[in-house]
């Protein structure tokens, strides 16, 4: 029997997981996995990362497998708001980036591990686990890359503009001090309108500007909005 959870009556609970990817074949396969995991369950499954919110919102999975890159509200920006409403919830990053950017964005956004489309049953399984009780964990290259970055960081630069803005939003808002409207923006980043509306919409809630003059006028105070590379 695998690890689980017990009650308060100590009666023996399976980790309750939620399972948050656009592709349905990578769904299917983790919904295979777990069904053959004693201690681990399945309780639902997201294609969107505002699917993922409304699901953990009101499923309450002890841990959520969230992918990075979904349409609509990002890995990035969905586990900030289910880490912020449910702070009990784990997230646990599965995602084809092992870049620095994608791996500290997650970690700041509140996931407790991270790892690589691929890892093998026994990794996965032994992730969860670990979250679902309270660990953070890695995946062997993403920790390979953690080990490497703080084993060669440069001294610590001057503070970050906005740091509540996700390191997307902090991009788009770049842009638009620059002066792109929405369709430009989207085009220089490959995203849809409807991701950099929603990105815009987050950073004048963040910004508390009305409008896009207001987030120009903030954002080249902070000094953003050079010319374009």
């Amino acid at each position: 029997m695998g690890e689980s959870y017990r009650d308060a009556d100590g009666v023996r609970e399976a980790v309750r997981i939620l399972v948050a990817d656009d592709h349905d074949a990578f769904r299917s396969g983790m919904r295979a996995l777990l069904g053959t995991v004693d201690g681990l369950a399945l309780v639902g499954e997201a294609a969107t990362g505002d699917e993922a919110v409304a699901a953990a919102s009101e499923l309450q999975p002890d841990v959520v497998l969230m992918d990075l890159n979904m349409p609509g509200l990002d890995g990035i920006e969905a586990t900030r708001r289910i880490v912020t409403a449910s702070p009990h919830i784990a997230v646990l990053v599965v995602s084809m980036y092992e870049d620095d950017e994608p791996v500290f964005a997650a970690l700041r956004a509140g996931a407790r591990g991270y790892l690589l489309k691929g890892a093998d049953r026994t990794e996965i399984t032994r992730a969860v686990r670990a979250v679902a009780s309270g660990e953070a964990i890695f995946g062997p290259t993403i920790a390979r890359r953690l080990m490497s970055y703080f084993g060669t960081a440069p001294p610590p630069g001057p503070p970050l503009a906005f740091p509540d803005l996700t390191d997307r939003e902090r991009e788009v808002l770049e842009l638009i001090a620059r002066g792109l409207n929405n369709p430009l923006i989207a085009a220089r980043l490959g995203l849809s309108p409807k991701t950099i509306r929603n990105h815009v919409s987050n950073i004048f809630s963040k910004l508390q500007v009305r409008d896009r003059a207001e987030a120009i006028v903030r954002a080249r105070e902070a000094g953003m909005g050079g010319e374009l590379r």
